[in-house]
């Protein structure tokens, strides 16, 4: 006959922590997706990574951020330029000196 033991407290706090963080569903989550493969990966422990480190991004979410990033970097590209002009064209206004005419 199995005796009940009571949880230990220390056990049961570390538990709802790990559930309120969401590592519990994130696990589960990969876990599931690796159950459900029909070829099972050689290396399930490498498989569970690659999916933990997704953070649970789709191909898309992953792609329209690549292009996000691409079309923030030519923005900045752009603005730097502009910026180099204006202070060009700033230089022909202002004594190099720095001093201002009263």
């Amino acid at each position: 006959m199995a005796h009940y033991r009571a949880p230990d407290p220390k056990r049961e706090q570390f538990r709802r922590y790990l559930e309120k963080a969401g590592v519990v569903d994130s696990l589960t989550s990969v876990l599931v997706s690796l159950y459900e493969q029909p070829e099972k990966p050689n290396n399930a422990l490498e498989f569970v990574m690659e999916h933990l480190n997704s953070g649970g991004q789709t191909s898309a979410d992953a792609d329209a951020l690549q292009q996000e990033v691409i079309d923030l970097r030519q923005r900045c590209a752009r603005l730097a330029e502009e910026n180099k002009d204006l202070k060009s064209r700033l230089q022909h206004y202002e004594p190099e000196d720095g001093a201002t005419a009263d």
